[in-house]
């Protein structure tokens, strides 16, 4: 599902610069922390890839069961 979204310029006497503002919905579906660092990545001059510095654990991967000490002893 696509998010449409408008840049924003501001340009000032010695410097411009440019806005990209995230809809709420995409925000919060990514979980964005306020002050969170993201990195930008020129795929090609089509696509940016946002990618966090720090990842977060997936909601979707499975994690492995806890074993206990007792297996792969033989004593269960």
């Amino acid at each position: 599902m696509g998010h449409p979204t408008k840049i924003q310029l501001i340009k000032r006497q010695t410097s411009e610069q440019w806005y990209v503002n995230f809809p709420a919905a995409l925000a919060q579906a990514l979980e964005f922390d306020k002050g969170e660092i993201w990195e930008w990545i020129v795929e090609d001059k089509n696509q940016l890839v946002l990618r966090r510095q720090i990842p977060v654990a997936s909601a979707l991967k499975k994690k492995p069961p806890k074993r206990t000490l007792r297996e792969g002893t033989g004593l269960d």
